[in-house]
C-alpha cells in the first residue's frame, strides 16, 4: 500500500526441541565412535604393512628392495589418512595438503611399481602403453604439486591481508568463518 510504512519483523531465535538436540548429540557420538574406529584399524593396517615390509627387506635384490619402499610409501599413505581423521576428531578446520600429499605418494608408487615391471620385464603391457601410464602419472604429479602450491600461496595471502587489516591497512575486511563452518560440529 503506498502510504504505509513498513514494519520491522522482530528476529526471533529459535528454539531446537529438546529431541532434536539430545539426537544430534547421539549423532556426533556415533560420527566419533565410527572416526575412532576407522583410525584403530587404520593403526592396524599400517603396522601389519611394516611388518610385510620387513619381510621383504630380508632379501637383498631389486624386486624386494623396490616392494619395500612401496610398502613403505603405503604405509605413509595410511598415516596421512590417520591424521586427517585425528585432525577431524580435533574439530580442526579441514585441509586440503593432506589429500594432495596422498596422490603424489600414490602416483609416484605406481610410477614404481610401472618402473619395476618394466626393467624386470614383467609387464604384460605394451612398452607404449607402460610410458603412457608413467607420462599420465607424472602429470598427475605436476598438476598436484602446482595446487599444493596454489593452496599453500592462498593462505598466506590470506595470513596476509588478515595481518594488514589489523594493522589498520586499506582493504578487504578477513574472511570470518561462519559459525559452525571448518570442521566444528555442535
Amino acid at each position: 500500500m503506498p502510504g504505509k510504512v513498513p514494519v520491522e519483523r522482530r528476529s526471533e531465535k529459535r528454539v531446537t526441541p529438546p529431541p532434536v538436540v539430545w539426537a544430534r548429540r547421539l549423532l556426533i557420538i556415533a560420527d566419533d565412535v565410527i572416526h575412532i574406529a576407522v583410525a584403530a584399524l587404520l593403526v592396524v593396517a599400517g603396522a601389519m604393512m611394516l611388518v610385510y615390509a620387513v619381510k621383504n627387506f630380508a632379501g637383498m635384490d631389486v624386486v624386494s628392495i623396490l616392494l619395500v619402499v612401496n610398502d613403505a610409501l603405503f604405509v605413509l599413505i595410511i598415516a596421512e589418512v590417520l591424521w586427517t581423521i585425528i585432525r577431524y576428531l580435533r574439530r580442526e578446520k579441514f585441509s586440503l595438503l593432506p589429500f594432495l600429499f596422498i596422490g603424489i605418494i600414490s602416483s609416484l608408487r605406481r610410477i614404481l611399481v610401472i618402473d619395476a615391471q618394466m626393467s624386470l620385464g614383467e609387464s604384460e603391457r605394451s612398452f607404449n602403453q607402460s610410458l603412457m601410464e608413467l607420462g599420465a602419472h607424472v602429470a598427475i604429479i605436476f598438476m598436484l604439486v602446482v595446487a599444493y602450491y596454489l593452496v599453500k600461496k592462498a593462505k598466506s595471502l590470506e595470513l596476509l591481508a588478515d595481518r594488514e587489516w589489523r594493522r589498520g591497512g586499506r582493504g578487504q575486511e578477513p574472511r570470518r568463518r561462519r559459525p559452525g563452518a571448518g570442521g566444528n560440529r555442535s
